[in-house]
């Protein structure tokens, strides 16, 4: 068996995975990016598993580990996408970068301050 051709199915995979991670603004589609970026990886091991011809089939048997720790992966991934829609009503990435809740009233401090400086403090405080 040649090893370029899973390999290139694999790299091709792999780019198309990526691909969906940085442009993908539905976390589901990400999610799914991520499976296919994994299932490259799997189809990695296997084919240099067949190439090298190991007798403890070490690559098949990381492969099956690594189909664990994906299904374990998707399964709380949407169980946390699934709350955040609940919580927040989109799963839209670029809307859920905030994560914490705004505040709904004025603390003493904020009345003190300028209205202009009271959210650059808020960040200062946030990126220290």
């Amino acid at each position: 068996m040649h090893l370029a051709y899973p390999a290139v199915l694999a790299a091709l995979l792999f780019c198309v995975g990526l691909y969906g991670v940085l442009a993908r603004r539905n976390a589901i589609l990400v999610l799914m990016s991520v499976e296919l970026m994994l299932n490259a990886v799997n189809l990695n091991l296997v084919a240099f598993d067949v190439w090298l011809r190991d007798t403890l089939h070490a690559g098949q048997a990381l492969t099956l580990f690594v189909i664990a720790i994906a299904a374990a992966e998707i399964g709380i991934g949407l169980a946390i996408v699934l709350m955040v829609y609940r919580n927040r009503g989109t799963s839209d990435v670029d809307r859920l970068r905030d994560t914490a809740e705004s505040p709904t009233s004025d603390t003493d401090a904020d009345t003190d301050a300028e209205p202009g400086t009271a959210g650059t403090d808020e960040k200062a405080e946030a990126a220290a």
